[in-house]
């Protein structure tokens, strides 16, 4: 955390001491959710005749890769 004002990193780590396990992993979960809707936002925006299913499985292929990709859904996103 270089570029974290050290007072800003004390008051981080100060407020990350006081939650309790359950609220850090709804932290965790509300992170993933975001980045999943801002990953879906741009596939719709760069392949605008997509349907949810193929929506989906771009937004997959990007997280598990091409190779892996094949193996459990037989797809191939064809770029």
């Amino acid at each position: 955390m270089e570029d974290t004002h050290p007072e800003a990193l004390r008051v981080f780590l100060e407020i990350q001491g006081r939650m309790t396990p359950e609220q850090k992993l709804r932290r965790v979960v509300e992170m993933y959710e975001a980045m999943t809707a801002l990953q879906m936002a741009e596939v719709r925006r760069r392949y605008s005749n997509a349907d949810d299913h193929e929506i989906f499985m771009r937004v997959t292929a990007r997280r598990l890769g091409p190779e892996l990709m094949r193996t459990v859904y037989g797809w191939e996103s064809g770029d």
